[in-house]
């Protein structure tokens, strides 16, 4: 039996990205940091967003049956944690308050939740409007 998403957990989803991106993102603009380092900790925001998605879809199409080659299966699980190895050792090494490393990190896992999320409701929805 497919079940449509419920409004109250796609608006939960898109708040959580949004949340996740904007305070992430708001927080390198206000930053005292050089140029360099708020454009590596974008590139990483991006970077694991895109992960996430892949590899919800690649999870998903797994489970549905349909074709996903292993070496893509495995280059997603490889992205995903990459990504936040990469955030890790840059916030290590990062010479900023404790507070604000542990804000990036937040922001940076509400917003992979965030994306998951999102990515899985449209999934579910697509598949929903299908049977219909």
């Amino acid at each position: 039996m497919v079940q449509k998403t419920s409004n109250a957990f796609i608006a939960a989803s898109w708040v959580a990205l949004g949340a996740g991106m904007v305070g992430y993102i708001v927080g390198l603009a206000r930053a005292e940091m050089l140029l360099n380092e708020k454009g590596y900790y974008f590139t990483v925001l991006m970077f694991g967003l895109f992960a996430v998605v892949s590899l919800q879809k690649s999870v998903r199409d797994r489970l549905e049956k349909l074709p996903v080659t292993d070496i893509y299966y495995g280059i997603c699980w490889f992205g995903t944690l990459l990504s936040i190895v990469l955030l890790a050792v840059g916030l290590w090494n990062a010479t900023i308050l404790p507070s604000e490393k542990g804000f990036y990190a937040f922001a940076f896992l509400l917003a992979l939740f965030g994306a998951i999320s999102v990515q899985k409701n449209t999934r579910d929805n697509m598949s929903f409007s299908q049977n219909e």
